[in-house]
């Protein structure tokens, strides 16, 4: 089990496969410059499988999401989640992804084993796309969720961060086109962890701001906290129902208390938190013959001195020093 100082047990494991990625959002990285990890402090596939096998059998872990950077650009990735679906216990694997690749790997993705995706895409517009992401491929990622869609990765979620200027008039028609195609629309505060640091708490579009512009077109009622667990989203039933709308408001009411998560980057480092600045170290144990008892002693004293919040109110708080491609959404 993996069990912190305040009583949180973590059952979710997000794993970051890569740090690179085919877009760049502005809210994430810059345009050019960021330096990517050298192919030996990577995991390799085998490693991955290891580590995702002693938190399943060891350590608790009940569900797998798989991240990057864009995971779809690990060149193992079908064979992974192949191998990770053998596991005993199984957990239950899902992949956060751009959606770019998704036409050509979803149905693979699905006979592997893969449960469900969510793909980011912030606008209706290809020119916002292009605009926000820095690369013209608006129309990949529509057939990319298409296909995961007619693949059964469902249910389909799609991830939105709104951005002042640029996409924050979009929240009602984003909602109108999820709930015509079958897919759960989430919006997500844009959290401070873009690799150039140019994040502003004053700037940002806030759950309120999400909640009363859907409101000028829906009728939005509150799903409840007994639904919603320990999900990072509140949930809305649109219109009555069935189709619901989540606010991911990391920012201004974070869900710490709730917090079941534990994290593995792309080079092997445990972060107990998106916003930790602090890692634990699990390549090292693994390359130099740590046994599977040892390395998840190690995790579990890392997540033993997980923090009680991200820390976002409090005025000294310090942006982590890895962006969110390093570190995994």
């Amino acid at each position: 089990m993996l069990i912190d100082t305040y009583g949180r047990v973590a059952t979710d494991l997000r794993v970051s496969l890569t740090d690179r990625c085919n877009l760049r959002c502005t809210y994430c990285m810059p345009e050019e410059g960021l330096q990517w990890l050298a192919k030996p402090d990577l995991l390799t596939d085998d490693e991955i499988v290891r580590l995702i096998d002693i938190a399943v059998r060891l350590l608790g872990i009940e569900e797998v999401r798989f991240t990057g950077g864009e995971p779809l650009l690990r060149p193992g990735l079908v064979g992974i989640v192949e191998r990770v679906a053998a596991l005993a216990p199984r957990p239950q694997m899902s992949l956060t992804t751009n959606g770019i690749g998704l036409r050509r790997t979803a149905t693979a993705l699905k006979a592997a084993g893969l449960d469900r995706v969510n793909v980011s895409l912030d606008t209706l517009r290809p020119d916002v796309f292009k605009t926000l992401t820095r690369r013209d491929r608006h129309g990949d990622v529509l057939a990319g969720l298409q296909a995961a869609h007619d693949a059964g990765l469902t249910p389909v979620k799609v991830n939105t961060v709104l951005m002042p200027g640029l996409n924050e008039d979009e929240a009602p028609d984003l909602l109108a086109w999820a709930l015509a195609h079958g897919y759960e629309l989430r919006f997500i505060e844009q959290m401070p962890l873009d690799a150039q640091h140019g994040w502003k708490r004053e700037s940002m579009v806030t759950a309120g701001d999400i909640l009363a512009s859907l409101r000028t077109r829906f009728d939005l009622a509150p799903e409840g906290a007994d639904d919603r667990g320990s999900a990072p989203a509140e949930r809305w039933l649109v219109d009555g129902g069935p189709h619901r709308v989540g606010v991911i408001a990391s920012v201004t009411r974070p869900f710490c208390a709730a917090c079941d998560r534990t994290r593995l980057t792309a080079d092997g480092q445990i972060r107990t938190c998106l916003f930790a600045r602090e890692e634990t170290d699990l390549r090292g144990a693994l390359r130099s013959g740590g046994s599977d008892e040892e390395i998840a002693r190690i995790w579990r004293l890392a997540m033993w001195g997980k923090k009680a919040g991200a820390g976002l109110d409090d005025p000294t708080f310090v942006q982590p020093d890895r962006p969110m491609s390093a570190i995994g959404g």
